[in-house]
C-alpha cells in the first residue's frame, strides 16, 4: 500500500515505478485472471502484481497519473471476441466501464478490439504486464502511454 498524499492507495509502489519509467508510446497491459502473465513475461514485459484488485479500479488510479496517447486512434485496446464466443452473443459489459472511466479522464477514442492472438503479441512487447484479480472475461485491456503537458509538471 502506498502511503503518500494524491496516489490512490491501489497502486503498489512496484506499479508507481513501472508508470514513472514509462515513455511516450510505451505500453501496459492490465490483464484478467485468465491472462497467460507468466508466459507472456517471460518474452520481455515486467511483471507486476495487483492480485485481489479488479481492472476498472486499477485503470480509475492509473488514469489519474498516466497520460495516454492522444497521436493514436485510440490509446486504450481489448482483445476481441473469438468468433465462437461472438456466435454465443458473449456479452463484455466490463468494456462499457473501460468506456467510460476513459471517458472520464478525457480520452473520447473508441476502443480498439485487437484479435486474440494479436494481442499476446502485442502484451509480449509491452512495458510491463500488471496481473490482476479481474474475472470478467475478456478483461484484458492495453493502454499507451502519452507525453506529459508541460502544465502538469510542477
Amino acid at each position: 500500500m502506498v502511503v503518500l498524499k494524491g496516489v490512490p492507495s491501489v497502486l503498489s509502489p512496484e506499479l508507481l515505478y513501472v508508470l514513472a519509467r514509462m515513455g511516450h508510446g510505451d505500453e501496459i497491459v492490465l490483464a484478467d485472471a485468465n491472462f497467460p502473465v507468466s508466459s507472456v513475461s517471460r518474452s520481455g514485459p515486467e511483471l507486476v502484481r495487483a492480485d485481489g484488485l479488479g481492472i476498472p479500479r486499477l485503470l480509475e488510479a492509473i488514469l489519474q497519473l498516466l497520460p495516454l496517447d492522444t497521436y493514436v486512434p485510440s490509446p486504450a485496446a481489448v482483445m476481441d471476441l473469438v468468433d465462437n464466443d461472438k456466435v454465443k452473443g458473449l456479452k463484455t459489459p466490463v468494456w462499457d466501464e473501460y468506456q467510460s472511466l476513459l471517458l472520464k479522464a478525457g480520452c473520447e477514442a473508441p476502443l480498439e478490439k485487437v484479435e486474440r492472438f494479436a494481442f499476446y503479441e502485442r502484451a509480449k512487447n509491452s512495458f510491463a504486464v500488471v496481473a490482476s484479480g479481474e474475472s470478467a472475461l475478456y478483461g484484458n485491456l492495453i493502454l499507451k502511454k502519452g507525453v506529459m503537458d508541460p502544465s502538469h509538471l510542477v
